[in-house]
């Protein structure tokens, strides 16, 4: 199969001074150059924007401040725990189990990896281990894992 070739279009030829030749306003090139120049006026102008611009110092006093409930409910966030909570949660207690910690349940003898432990403990509720969920404007609540649902 013979593939049929074709000359590339070029832009503007030189002359023998080697000056390009005169486009006419109404080609594309000379859209295109007015386009370019647009932009760098645009963005002249956006240097301009920038640098009036204020900047402020971010020494903003954080002080947290703890809610405290009535009744052992969660005000912060949901009813349950979310599951990044159960993530960092098994997470912790799997390596305190694989460091020699002792078992707080009695568990299943099916269960022998530290994670399956972890899980299980997390659902049967004895792990002695709290959340605390923060707020951006500084208010915190200590959720126990007994208070989920």
């Amino acid at each position: 199969m013979a593939i049929k070739r074709t000359k590339k279009k070029s832009g503007p030829k030189k002359t023998d001074d080697g000056e390009k030749e005169v486009i006419g306003e109404n080609s594309d090139n000379s859209l295109k150059i007015q386009n370019a120049q647009n932009q760098l006026v645009t963005v002249s102008k956006d240097e301009d924007v920038t640098k009036n611009y204020k900047t402020y110092d971010a020494d903003v006093d954080f002080k947290l401040r703890e809610v405290t409930s009535k009744n052992d409910e969660i005000i912060i966030g949901p009813n349950r725990l979310t599951r990044f909570e159960k993530a960092r949660i098994t997470g912790a207690r799997s390596l305190q189990l694989s460091l020699g910690a002792p078992i707080l349940t009695k568990i299943p003898t099916e269960l022998t990896d530290t994670i399956m432990i972890a899980r299980y403990e997390l659902e049967k509720k004895t792990l002695p281990i709290s959340i605390r969920r923060i707020l951006p404007n500084g208010l915190f609540q200590d959720i126990p894992i007994d208070w989920t649902t």
